[in-house]
């Protein structure tokens, strides 16, 4: 499918999205102007925002073009949608790939939570589990407002945040009656690459956000794309992750496409 094809598409089946189009190149810099529009609207309104951004190789064009941009760093916080569940320094850790590629300059004002808070001194590394880490992050991001944006992303495989398709855990993580605000996540089989357990926040606590920002490019993921709004049903525990985003009303959702 075409991109001018899929941008119709998507209009036509969620007319309650706020779909920007625009060239592939232009979509970091564009994007990094939104958002930082928002932060400061968010500051401007409550002293404060929050930041909420995804991992993986997409989002570093962007945290990088953000990262210059003239915000009141100093009174935001960032922290994490999903983590891989390795040490802070792994090449495979997203709040490491946060810190290189965003909290840098002016923007490493900001106060970073991540989602895999340190041991305590006494505590054992070698006994740590995904569940143990993932209570640790519950009792971090419990402290934490409403997201102002939080960034979400999206796999050819049609998985956010940690949500995959045929995980044991996925039908937890997008409980909306769920008191956790962060769960860990075993992957399905064939796992994704990297292979790590996750921690991934719940359906209910990145449906609090004020606005959800999903930036879609790559032919296969559009084909995705494609598939998810060709499936009129509603979201069902067998169908694409994605689907539990792109389907809901409760939260905002800013939808950028290549056109």
């Amino acid at each position: 499918m075409q991109p001018a094809d899929m941008v119709s598409l998507a209009r036509s089946r969620w007319p309650h999205l706020d779909i920007h189009c625009l060239p592939a190149h232009e979509v970091a810099e564009r994007l990094a102007d939104d958002i930082a529009a928002r932060l400061r609207q968010a500051v401007a309104a409550r002293g404060e925002a929050l930041l909420c951004v995804s991992g993986g190789k997409s989002p570093v064009a962007l945290f990088e073009a953000l990262q210059t941009r003239d915000v009141p760093w100093a009174k935001l916080t960032v922290s994490l949608v999903d983590e891989r569940c390795v040490p802070p320094d792994h090449p495979d850790s997203n709040a490491r790939l946060v810190r290189e590629h965003l909290l840098q300059g002016g923007a490493a004002q900001a106060r970073f939570v991540p989602l895999s808070p340190p041991l305590s001194p006494t505590a054992d590394a070698a006994t740590d589990t995904p569940d143990a880490a993932a209570a640790r992050a519950n009792a971090a991001v419990a402290s934490l407002p409403a997201p102002d944006v939080l960034v979400l992303g999206m796999g050819a495989d049609g998985h956010t945040a940690s949500w995959f398709l045929r995980s044991p855990d996925l039908a937890r993580a997008l409980d909306l009656a769920t008191p956790e605000h962060v769960c860990a996540v075993r992957l399905p089989d064939p796992p994704p690459q990297p292979n790590h357990p996750r921690l991934t926040m719940t359906l209910a606590q990145v449906l609090r956000a004020r606005c959800i920002v999903l930036p879609v490019q790559g032919a296969d993921k559009l084909a995705t794309l494609s598939r998810v709004a060709q499936d009129a049903s509603p979201p069902r525990l067998d169908a694409l992750p994605i689907s539990h985003i792109l389907n809901q009303t409760i939260a905002p959702v800013a939808l950028w496409l290549p056109c």
